[in-house]
């Protein structure tokens, strides 16, 4: 995934006369199978001065789970599921303890089992106790119940000096729970097993739609896309509901809208407006609204497997107030971007902290998590062939697609598992100001500096030249 990083190498799309050659790929992996086999690992990386990496899925999207003459943690087999009854001062309930290598597909299907819910993200492949909760974590259920990092409870985790700990808020461990829960995967430590929050199942009602400007004018697209920001989004957002959406090539499509604990009456209502306004337009378009008994069974029938990593990238958080105030220019925004020939991504989620989680502890989330409305997405597509014109397009999401978000959100954020991997300013667009907390966790936790991954905390300790090999930098 994310193929840029691999360097026009060994992909499987491709011809098989094209070039296979190492690369910027690691050279070996360990299956990891348990915290002896990482401890090991990271003796034998030490001492022979061998850059490591730690990779899951490798559903990454800035090259941080592979690395030019690296040695691989992979800790794809750890896959313990254990649904417990847990109790600590700020948490006392339903929970569950994740291998590192627990994929969504095998999480969810688990806690169906149970009549349970656990908080994950719309692709099934993602491994749901790596950088996607440890960078915080969006889903379907986030405005329900909060991020997935808002989830967890402890950490069990090999820290960069060897050591096996279990870090929770209530322990001498606290700074690197606080630090693991939001502040970026793939530096602190390596993973063994996570234990969140579990919620009941509930019933759920979701909608699909598409609608395109093909036998309309722009005016009307966009007008459509206007009245979803103005008078379907917001009321989305408090009603605790989410909302996956795209815009490509003139066609806005939605999939899912989804209202988790909802009725089908109550997500008709929030549509109305919108679908009054394709009416009115004359714009063709295909609804589809189902209710469920269940979230799980909602999400297998509307929710399609998606794998974004096929474009050159980079993200921005639209807040709350853009929408309820500046929706007009933010369209003009969107339809600027999408001219220039990129498609957008936009993920709706409610993340402020919920009533009911005000006494959990607060972690190392992006703090513009909290206020945001939509973590958007802007690609171009990725060539397979030409890594020029690769080059030239991440040069124009830095440089003219992504500023034009960021001119409406100054001193706004990203998410980081989704950014720019030349975000400028990178520090406080991704970490915000939990960044000096975060290195100072990482300064105790990982002394050496052994652990490296691109904009994470503390990388800026290290520097790649051009044959990928990683070199201490003057700081």
């Amino acid at each position: 995934m994310a193929g840029f990083y691999a360097n026009e190498s060994c992909d499987p799309f491709l011809t098989p006369s094209a070039r296979c050659v190492i690369g910027t790929y690691v050279q070996y992996s360990v299956r990891a199978e348990s915290a002896l086999d990482v401890q090991k690992t990271m003796n034998f990386t030490t001492t022979h001065r061998i850059r490591l990496v730690v990779r899951n899925t490798g559903h990454d999207y800035l090259g941080k789970s592979t690395g030019a003459g690296a040695l691989a943690i992979w800790t794809h087999h750890l896959k313990e599921i254990q649904f417990l009854d847990y109790h600590s001062p700020s948490y006392s309930g339903k929970a569950v303890k994740l291998g590192a290598g627990v994929q969504m597909i095998e999480s969810n299907a688990a806690a169906h089992k149970q009549g349970l819910t656990i908080v994950g993200g719309n692709a099934r492949s993602v491994g749901i106790a790596g950088g996607y909760s440890q960078g915080g974590g969006h889903g379907q259920l986030v405005s329900q119940y909060g991020l997935a990092a808002d989830q967890v409870l402890e950490w069990e985790v090999v820290t960069g000096s060897g050591e096996l700990l279990i870090a929770t808020p209530h322990n001498e461990h606290a700074d690197l729970w606080w630090a693991l829960s939001g502040g970026g995967g793939g530096t602190y430590g390596v993973v063994i097993s996570m234990t969140s929050k579990v919620h009941p199942e509930l019933h759920t009602a979701t909608a699909n739609l598409t609608f395109s400007s093909v036998g309309s004018s722009q005016e009307a697209f966009y007008g459509a896309v206007q009245t979803f920001l103005n008078s379907t989004l917001g009321h989305l957002l408090d009603a605790r509901g989410a909302a996956v959406w795209y815009i490509i090539d003139g066609i806005f499509e939605m999939t899912p809208i989804t209202l988790p604990g909802g009725s089908k009456q109550r997500l008709q209502s929030i549509m109305r407006p919108l679908l009054s306004t394709l009416k009115q337009g004359n714009i063709s378009y295909t609804y589809h609204i189902q209710d469920f008994p269940t979230w799980y069974s909602s999400f297998q029938a509307m929710s399609p497997e998606v794998n974004v990593t096929e474009y050159n990238m980079g993200g921005r958080f639209i807040p709350r107030r853009v929408i309820d105030t500046q929706s007009e220019t933010l369209v003009d925004q969107l339809k600027s971007i999408a001219d220039a020939g990129a498609v957008i991504s936009g993920i709706s989620v409610n993340a402020s902290l919920l009533e009911q989680n005000q006494s959990s502890p607060s972690n190392a989330v992006n703090p513009t998590w909290r206020t945001a409305a939509i973590d958007i997405v802007v690609g171009k597509t990725l060539s397979r062939t030409n890594q020029t014109l690769n080059i030239q397009y991440q040069k124009d999401i830095t440089n003219i697609l992504l500023p034009k978000l960021e001119r409406l959100t100054p001193r706004g954020g990203a998410y980081l598992n989704e950014g720019d991997a030349h975000q400028p300013d990178w520090k406080y667009t991704f970490y915000n100001t939990n960044y000096d907390r975060l290195l100072q966790v990482k300064n105790k936790y990982d002394p050496n500096m052994i652990f490296y991954a691109t904009t994470a905390v503390g990388s800026d300790y290290w520097e790649e030249s051009e044959d990928g090999a990683l070199c201490r930098a003057e700081v």
